[in-house]
């Protein structure tokens, strides 16, 4: 079977394309009803906290893009700054990350096309989106760019319609000072810092995605400069869209209540433009969702393949690439076979899975930093090699902290069984994995 290299296609905006498809700024109202819950409608706060958490997290990555051009994303950086054994643990963590992020696309689309066309199952619109997503996912990377592309800025303007839609209301009421109307959602602090922080667990989900892009390094035109960019480039994006958000849904409806949790977004459209509004959302969700599990799909084919690539996973089947199509198509095919859990999991408990993966490899991640600076004996740039990481760190560790018992059990099991996996490859230690080449890159 053919194990040939990845094509360099990809350019900043491409790249910055599929991670914000990844991470879908209209994720934000996908997973609303969880946000709202978890927050106890203390929107700005909780995500403004999530946002400087991600933020240390992202300098992270952006250094490491620059200095391990590999793809692999957490796996790689791991591999390289601390050792072949911790980058397949990282590896394992960041696997069961990637594989429910396609999940969630699937759940949230069946919720609401089913919420809206309820003569329809939900479980229709699941098996079409995931057969759908593995036929483009196939054909190619720069397709899935190019549409992707789309889809998010489609995304954005109707974020920024809506947002700017609201605000034009709020002053339009003449109720409210501008003082006033930008002081107020801060201000409403009615629960301890800890219980904002907890909320802060759940809403970092929301700006997932930045990460993603450091596995198309290998398919990535000039990726020690393209990479690091797109992640600062998402990560201003997306923390201004989802604040904006927080602020204006937070300070025109200071209360809330919902029938149906998973899909309360639908009911917060119809509040504020009827019907209408409504039909338009769900278009525009229909479109996010889908650029979403593309890009999902893209990121954990990626992963899989470059595990493969390094004997982590069997090498036959998961670094095959497709001869026609130069796609990981065994991947894409067996990821698109596992999001067929969307069938029996809710959006909340994908949701946390995702976040225990994504938090605990972002924990690693700042440890790399420190770690090869260490290494390296780098005493320049103190701030990005050891403060920023090391604030980072710290942040991902409290984070972990709180997510609720069920999703850290089954987070721990996972990687128990990813450690055991481990004592086999290595015949308990006696049997070295395959240390990082500079050739590769």
């Amino acid at each position: 079977m053919s194990t040939k290299s990845l094509k360099r296609t990809l350019s900043i905006w491409q790249v910055s394309a599929l991670g914000l498809a990844w991470n879908t700024p209209m994720i934000y109202f996908s997973t609303f009803g969880v946000s709202y819950k978890s927050t106890n409608g203390q929107l700005l706060i909780t995500y403004t906290l999530a946002f400087i958490a991600i933020m240390f997290t992202g300098m992270s990555y952006a250094y490491l893009a620059k200095k391990i051009p590999v793809s692999g994303s957490a796996y790689t950086f791991a591999k390289v700054a601390i050792h072949p054994n911790a980058g397949f643990i990282v590896g394992w963590i960041v696997l069961l990350n990637y594989l429910f992020a396609p999940i969630i696309a699937c759940i949230t689309f069946g919720v609401f096309l089913s919420a809206q066309f309820p003569t329809i199952p939900s479980f229709v619109w699941i098996i079409a989106l995931i057969i759908l997503l593995a036929a483009i996912a196939i054909k190619g990377i720069g397709a899935s760019a190019n549409l992707s592309a789309l889809f998010v800025v489609i995304q954005l303007l109707f974020i920024g319609g809506f947002a700017g839609f609201l605000l034009y209301k709020l002053f339009l009421g003449g109720n409210l000072s501008l003082a006033t109307t930008f002081a107020t959602p801060l201000l409403q602090l009615d629960n301890p810092f800890h219980v904002l922080m907890l909320g802060a667990s759940i809403v970092v989900f929301s700006f997932l995605g930045f990460d993603t892009i450091t596995t198309l390094s290998e398919e990535t035109k000039n990726p020690t400069k393209t990479i690091p960019r797109a992640i600062y480039l998402i990560l201003i994006i997306v923390g201004t869209f989802h604040l904006t958000s927080s602020f204006v849904i937070q300070s025109s409806f200071p209360l809330l209540s919902f029938v149906q949790a998973d899909a309360a977004a639908l009911e917060l459209m119809f509040s504020v433009g009827g019907g209408i509004l409504q039909l338009t959302f769900i278009i525009v969700l229909a479109m996010a969702i889908f650029t979403q599990g593309l890009a999902s799909i893209t990121a954990v084919s990626r992963l899989m393949f470059v595990m493969g690539r390094d004997g982590l996973l069997p090498k036959r089947m998961f670094a095959f690439i497709d001869p026609t199509y130069k796609t990981p198509t065994f991947n894409i095919l067996l990821a698109s076979c596992v999001s067929l859990l969307s069938l029996l999991l809710t959006v909340e408990s994908a949701v946390r899975f995702v976040n225990f993966g994504a938090l605990t490899s972002f924990l690693f991640v700042n440890l790399c930093v420190i770690i090869l600076s260490w290494k390296n004996r780098v005493k320049r740039t103190l701030f990005l090699t050891y403060i920023a990481p090391t604030f980072g760190a710290t942040i991902m560790f409290a984070l972990v902290s709180m997510l609720d018992v069920t999703t850290l059990k089954v987070g721990l099991t996972w990687i128990a069984f990813g450690f055991v996996y481990l004592l086999y490859l290595t015949n308990v230690f006696q049997q070295p994995l395959a240390a990082w080449k500079p050739s590769s890159t």
